[in-house]
């Protein structure tokens, strides 16, 4: 059983992602690096997992895997870490985000 309460998980597919501001009041999906240098995106399943991991003052929005590839696509960006522990964020083995078939 997970530590986190049915109403702080979200359904499969849907993630809390870090976010940052951007120009004119707009909000960027934060990038994170492995440590062999690969961009990556991180994903929390539940809003306690990203605190955990980032803390409390990480901005966070929440999005669809068709909506984090629709984003980090154009940026060369197909690596999703889902659920990182605090010290394994530059280590945790990615996985590539992939279009959802039509």
């Amino acid at each position: 059983m997970s530590a986190d309460g049915p109403a702080d998980t979200l359904p499969a597919g849907r993630y809390h992602v870090p976010v940052r501001p951007g120009p004119a009041h707009t909000t960027r999906v934060r990038l994170f690096r492995t440590p062999h240098g690969e961009a990556t995106v991180v994903a929390f399943t539940s809003e306690r997992r990203l605190v955990a991991a980032l803390g409390p003052g990480q901005p966070w929005a929440t999005l669809c895997d068709r909506a984090l590839l629709a984003l980090t696509e154009p940026l060369g960006v197909t690596a999703l870490v889902v659920d990182p522990q605090p010290a394994a964020l530059a280590g945790r083995p990615a996985r590539r985000l992939r279009a959802a078939a039509a």
